[in-house]
């Protein structure tokens, strides 16, 4: 399966802690930890396997059974967001969650521009009409 997002800032989190441990970062400029506390972290996760069981298991479907996991990996990423006061998921964050998505899809055999585009939709539309983040 494609990286998570959390794996890639899990490991800036152990980066910046080396880089503080060393004295090669000044604590001043230090942020990973505080952008992306462990509990987000686990939150997302959590979230993430849902999505991957639940994809797995319609692997094939119909666009409908597509749609749906796509409706509640999202809805419950916003869930995520909301509980850390709407700030969990900034630009780099989102663009890196709905990457994520596309090429769990697309691992899973889902053509995602031929799937969006029988609804209208631009391939980097499919989360949009659920996304608050």
């Amino acid at each position: 399966m494609t990286e998570r997002p959390t794996t890639h800032w899990r490991r800036g989190v152990a980066e910046e802690a080396a880089e503080l441990a060393t004295g090669t970062l000044d604590p001043d400029c230090a942020c990973m930890a505080e952008l992306f506390p462990e509990g987000l972290l686990l939150e997302t996760d959590a979230v993430l396997d849902t999505f991957e069981a639940e994809l797995t298991a319609v692997a094939g479907g119909g666009d409908a059974q597509i749609f749906a996991v796509v409706e509640r990996v999202v809805r419950a990423l916003n869930s995520v967001n909301e509980a850390h006061d709407e700030g969990a998921f900034e630009t780099d964050e989102r663009e890196r969650l709905c990457a994520y998505i596309d090429e769990a899809l697309t691992e899973q055999g889902v053509d995602v521009a031929a799937l969006t585009a029988r609804h209208g939709l631009d391939r980097y539309a499919v989360t949009d009409q659920w996304r608050d983040w």
